[in-house]
């Protein structure tokens, strides 16, 4: 992997738009390479203003929604009217507004048990990626967020993660709401072909500081660390106040 890349914005509106951006781009070299796009989605509240930046114009109209494939990295089991539905929210955020076919929205399945929500999601991404014993998806674009006890995804620091040479998926207990989930495991998440992180406020700041300065520090997005693809980290000037000026200007 080459090294991560830093880009610092004023705000979390423009750290959004620029996510968004690289949303499009991804998109269309995708598309034109492979004749589609698969995109992961995480939640929280930092996407919900990307997502939103995706469902008006005039990023809206710049995507090729036709060829999009939009999953999700984690999910709370939970229906998707529960506010605490990742994909209950992006459905309200961005779904609605663009008219995906529903072969083209792949949730995961939140009104089930985990394992069996498990069970059917491994399913799923198998079939989409014609995926072999063993084999991993490999994910166009996934966008995450940082938690402030540096959890990504669904995979947090006090959780013992199994062997996952074979395992695209895990469920997990925890978080705030502390609720049953199902999560990608960090091999996935690393074999996609580019990462964008987006964090955006004061109240990531100490937590971004230990990510990048911290060696010893035991972090979930320290982890993080695509194969063969591309991470980026946009951050609003709030996140990244606490950041040494020679990470800070490595943009």
């Amino acid at each position: 992997m080459d090294k991560p890349q830093i880009i610092i914005e004023d705000n979390p509106a423009k750290a959004a738009l620029a996510t968004a951006n690289i949303f499009v781009r991804s998109c269309h070299k995708s598309i034109s390479k492979r004749g589609r796009f698969a995109v992961g989605l995480s939640g929280g509240s930092t996407p919900r203003l990307f997502h939103r930046v995706l469902a008006k114009e005039p990023i809206r109209s710049e995507i090729h929604w036709d060829g999009c494939h939009i999953f999700w990295v984690d999910d709370r089991c939970v229906p998707e009217d529960n506010p605490a539905s990742n994909y209950g929210t992006a459905k309200k955020d961005l779904l609605d507004s663009i008219h995906l076919p529903p072969g083209q929205i792949h949730p995961m399945p939140g009104d089930l048990p985990p394992t069996d929500g498990l069970s059917r999601y491994r399913t799923e991404l198998i079939g989409f990626f014609g995926l072999k014993n063993g084999e991993f998806p490999v994910f166009d674009l996934i966008v995450l967020g940082v938690g402030k006890d540096g959890h990504v995804a669904s995979l947090f620091p006090d959780k013992a993660s199994p062997d996952e040479r074979d395992n695209l998926l895990e469920t997990v207990k925890g978080g705030d709401p502390y609720l049953p989930r199902v999560t990608m495991t960090y091999p996935v998440l690393n074999h996609a072909r580019q990462i964008v992180f987006l964090v955006t406020g004061i109240g990531k700041a100490p937590i971004l500081k230990m990510v990048f300065e911290d060696s010893h520090a035991l972090l979930p997005a320290k982890k993080i660390s695509p194969s063969n693809g591309k991470l980026v980290w946009i951050l609003d000037r709030d996140a990244a106040s606490l950041l040494s000026a020679e990470i800070a200007t490595s943009q």
